[in-house]
C-alpha cells in the first residue's frame, strides 16, 4: 500500500488535503476515489486513509484508524559526517534513513569536497530532509530523521564544541594503529543509551580534527582493516550498530 508522509495533525474521520508533494505523488500513481493509502506524520504510527477526491493539482482523503506501529532501532544513533560530495551524500542519506539513523549532521571540514554555506547551504539541508522523507516512505519508517544544518567542525561556528557536552556514547572512526574495534567499544554501553557517530569525508579527518574530537570525549574506533570510502563507512558503522 503506498506511504505518504503528511507532516499536519491527523485524526481519525478528518478529511484534509494532501501537501502537494504527496498530492503529485498519488495522481503519478494514478490513484482514484476510494483507493487505499497509508499516511504518517512523523510523531509516531500511522493511519490508514483513503482517497476522497481527486482534483487536477489537489487530492483530497478520508483519515481512518491510526495504528501504533514503530519500526525504529533499538539504540539511536546520531551520524555526524563530513560531507562527501553531491551524490554520495544523497546516497549516504537515503541509505542511513532506510538503517534507521535517528539524525544526520552534516559537517564542513579540512579535507572536506563539498563545501556550502549560507543559501545554497540551507537549500541542500531541504534536498537531504526531502531524500530521507522518501526513504521513509518506502522502508517503513513513521520517524523521519533531523537533518541539522550544515556546520563547520571548527571555528567558525564549531560544531565540535557543542558535542563535548552530550551524553550520548561518542565514537570517532579513526585509521590510527591499535584502534579499539566499534563492536569491542558499545559491547559493554547500555541498550538504550544513544550514539554518536563522527565520520570523516574523503581523505578522513585531518589530524588536527580527530585530535579535538578525541579532546572532546570521543572514543576511537575502527571498522576494520580495509579503508572505507566516506559514505561506505558511515554506513557499516550503522549496520554495526544496528546489532548492538
Amino acid at each position: 500500500m503506498p506511504r505518504f508522509h503528511c507532516p499536519v495533525p491527523l485524526a481519525a474521520g478528518v478529511t484534509l488535503a494532501l501537501p502537494p508533494g504527496a498530492a503529485r505523488h498519488v495522481q503519478v500513481l494514478r490513484m482514484q476515489p476510494g483507493d487505499e493509502l497509508t499516511l504518517f506524520n512523523g510523531s509516531g504510527g500511522e493511519y490508514a486513509a483513503t482517497v476522497e477526491r481527486m482534483g487536477r493539482s489537489d487530492v483530497s482523503v478520508t483519515v481512518g484508524v491510526h495504528t501504533p506501529t514503530e519500526r525504529e532501532a533499538a539504540r539511536a544513533v546520531h551520524l555526524a559526517v563530513g560531507m562527501p560530495a553531491n551524490e554520495r551524500m544523497d546516497w549516504l542519506v537515503e541509505k542511513a534513513t532506510e538503517l534507521g539513523v535517528a539524525s544526520i549532521q552534516p559537517l564542513a571540514t579540512a579535507h572536506g569536497v563539498l563545501r556550502l554555506s549560507g543559501e545554497r547551504a540551507e537549500k541542500k539541508r531541504a534536498h537531504w530532509e526531502a531524500i530521507a522523507i522518501a526513504a521513509c516512505e518506502q522502508c517503513g519508517r513513521n520517524r523521519v530523521p533531523v537533518i541539522h544544518p550544515v556546520r563547520s567542525f571548527s571555528s567558525p561556528s564549531a560544531w565540535i564544541d557543542a558535542a563535548a557536552g552530550k551524553e550520548a556514547l561518542r565514537l570517532v572512526l579513526s585509521l590510527a594503529e591499535g584502534t579499539r574495534r566499534l563492536a569491542d567499544a558499545i559491547e559493554s554501553a547500555p541498550a538504550d543509551r544513544s550514539v554518536l557517530v563522527l565520520s570523516g569525508p574523503e581523505g578522513g579527518l585531518s589530524a588536527a580534527e580527530e585530535q579535538e574530537a578525541l579532546a572532546c570525549g570521543f572514543a576511537p574506533v575502527t571498522l576494520g582493516p580495509r579503508v572505507l570510502r566516506a559514505e561506505t563507512a558511515a554506513l557499516a558503522a550503522l549496520v554495526s550498530l544496528a546489532g548492538h
